[in-house]
């Protein structure tokens, strides 16, 4: 078995100290550029990799953070995840994905490894309404920033959009298209962010002073396009059809523009349908989808600017938690147009 390689070789084979191969990593500039120049040669005829574990165990800060996201087959958290990365690139930092699949026992899991390996820190998008994930973390003193979920009084950094006012975007810009009959078709109802949005729904019907019945609700397991030709064979199935439907995110209201499509049911004509998240295919779905956009690459940059910010602080006593809340934005596309629909007067 080749024996490992170790800094001790890299300092022999460049003919210099071991604090100086040492500063070539950590303190660059203190080591002259032919220095810089032979010790890298050195390492790279070796083929030196230098121990992470080590490092850390050194005292010295982990260059290796992660994100927890609930659904990498979603375009929103893929864009969460660009954002980061190239934040912790920019600082010189490694990402570590860890795609907990909506599953708060795999959340749980890839939470507890991550605190065993001692790594720098961790955004997450919490699938655990318990908040067990983030008290574990707390416990261990691993720095975290609370990504897609804002909990007022949370002892955390966190990055969120506004999803009360998504929620009333949405159902505000049908109630001013004449609507009377709108179905939510939400995703797991223990989620946050859903809860957020249907409150937003009922505020837009506070609002015009229209009753909590002018909006129902149609709960889905998933929030995956499968979910939403679920609901849509669902919506199929009621005595009398809404005029129009907004759901939790943009793969439901794509499985369910696919179900109604495929029964004849014209979109916008028949049935206005608006989306949320705003991912990058929906301006291109066969009907271009109304959604509401979230800045996913901003949050997930924001997020690890935070906990680079935080994890490198003299102290963490000079840390200052922030909350940090975006705006979402409506923007109109054809799948809730309705030409010639009568539009009341606002009350």
């Amino acid at each position: 078995m080749k024996q490992r390689v170790g800094m001790i070789d890299v300092a022999r084979e460049a003919g210099v100290s071991l604090g100086t191969v040492s500063n070539v990593y950590n303190q660059p500039d203190r080591v002259s550029p032919a220095t810089r120049l032979r010790v890298q040669s050195a390492i790279d005829r070796l083929g030196y990799v230098r121990s992470e574990t080590a490092r850390v165990l050194r005292g010295r800060p982990s260059r290796i953070m992660a994100i927890v996201v609930h659904d990498l087959a979603n375009p929103f958290c893929i864009a969460l995840v660009q954002g980061a990365e190239q934040a912790a690139r920019r600082a010189g930092l490694g990402i570590m994905v860890c795609n907990s699949a909506g599953d708060p026992a795999e959340e749980t899991r890839y939470v507890s490894l991550l605190i065993e390996h001692r790594i720098r820190g961790a955004l997450i998008a919490p699938t655990d309404a318990s908040g067990q994930s983030i008290t574990a973390m707390r416990r261990s003193e691993m720095p975290l920033v609370v990504v897609d979920d804002s909990k007022p009084g949370r002892d955390a950094c966190s990055v969120a959009v506004d999803d009360v006012l998504g929620g009333e975007l949405a159902t505000a810009h049908l109630l001013a298209a004449g609507h009377r009959s709108i179905l939510f078709v939400a995703g797991p109802a223990r989620l946050p962010q859903i809860q957020a949005r249907s409150r937003g729904a009922l505020r837009a019907l506070a609002r015009a002073r229209l009753p909590a019945s002018t909006v129902t609700q149609l709960d889905c397991e998933g929030m995956t396009v499968a979910a939403g030709r679920d609901a849509g064979a669902r919506i199929l199935g009621m005595r009398t059809l809404p005029t129009a439907v907004f759901c939790a995110n943009d793969l439901l209201a794509t499985g369910v523009l696919q179900r109604l499509f495929e029964a004849g049911i014209r979109i916008p004509e028949d049935i206005a349908l608006v989306g949320y998240d705003d991912i990058e295919h929906a301006a291109a779905a066969a009907v271009p989808l109304t959604s509401v956009r979230r800045p996913a690459r901003l949050m997930g940059a924001q997020a690890a600017n935070l906990l680079i910010d935080k994890t490198s602080s003299a102290s963490p006593v000079e840390h200052t938690h922030r909350q940090v809340v975006l705006r979402p934005e409506l923007v109109a596309r054809r799948s809730s147009s309705r030409p010639g629909l009568h539009v009341p007067a606002r009350q």
